[in-house]
């Protein structure tokens, strides 16, 4: 089995009015500890009264990593400046590449802003190696029933493989950075083992519920680090839970990060600036 390291958990950093807790970065976690993992925030769970002000989102750049939005519950409007617009609703998944520079915004609907409802989201920041930083920005939103479901220990565990490969089976996406991401659904005893890679980090936080992990307690809101050998990962669920669970070949080179830009240095950080400020992240017209 893999050795666990640390387990760590998410700590409450509200976002104007949504609740959050931050899993990473954190007083215990560096930004480039779990590389090319950088950034966790889990927004709820959290209901929403009618004529609500929806997700705190705003129109806002990137450049340098990929973005990965977890619908848990609720919904989340993507816009950005390349012209992609979309809807998805729980249990579906956007994957942004910011790549040289995009601009988005992530806002509820218009029904949810009228009706209200309860919200939960996660998102992840995945780094891209220096080579592949100024990659054309895409997006790919893809609703529930769009990501496979793979259904092991006689139903009681449903694997969503959102990217890479998982049990045998591809997932909706094959990251250009070779990133193998899902959410692994657990019936109370449900349990599976995963085997990953030697040399490649693994994210693995549980967002509800409780875990066995290879002999160790995992709750919700927390994030175990293992070490990076060849083993497996053993887990049990001690009642109905829900898991994100990654791995990723860390990029060994340096990780700065600015506000919203993830560079490798200083001078690159600057320029990420000076562009945006220039407009190369496109135009705003929404």
């Amino acid at each position: 089995m893999k050795t666990i390291k640390n387990i760590f958990r998410a700590v409450r950093a509200d976002m104007g009015g949504l609740v959050t807790y931050r899993v990473m970065p954190s007083q215990e976690v560096a930004i480039d500890d779990l590389e090319p993992f950088l950034f966790l925030n889990h927004h709820g769970p959290q209901t929403y009264p009618s004529r609500n002000r929806g997700l705190p989102f705003g129109p806002h750049p990137h450049k340098g990593f990929e973005t990965v939005t977890f619908i848990v519950e609720g919904d989340i409007v993507h816009t950005d400046s390349t012209g992609y617009n979309s809807k998805i609703e729980a249990g579906g998944i956007q994957w942004m590449t910011a790549g040289k520079g995009i601009i988005h915004s992530e806002n509820s609907s218009k029904e949810f802003l009228a009706n209200g409802g309860n919200v939960e989201i996660l998102q992840l920041w995945v780094n891209l190696p220096a080579n592949l930083k100024n990659t054309e920005p895409a997006y790919t939103g893809l609703q529930k029933d769009e990501i496979p479901h793979i259904a092991l220990d006689e139903g009681k565990v449903v694997v969503d493989a959102v990217s890479g490969e998982w049990f045998g089976q591809k997932g909706s996406l094959q990251s250009i950075a070779d990133v193998h991401i899902a959410t692994i659904g657990f019936q109370k005893s449900g349990k599976t083992t995963i085997a990953v890679p030697e040399g490649r980090t693994v994210l693995f936080y549980v967002i509800q519920g409780k875990l066995n992990v290879n002999n160790a307690e995992v709750n919700k809101l927390e994030l175990v680090e293992f070490d990076t050998e060849d083993g497996e990962i053993q887990v049990e669920a001690k009642e109905n839970s829900l898991l994100l669970i990654g791995h990723a070949k860390p990029n060994h080179e340096p990780v700065v990060a600015q506000g919203p830009f993830v560079m490798n240095s200083e001078f690159e950080i600057e320029q990420a600036y000076q562009d945006y400020q220039l407009g190369k992240f496109g135009s705003w017209k929404h």
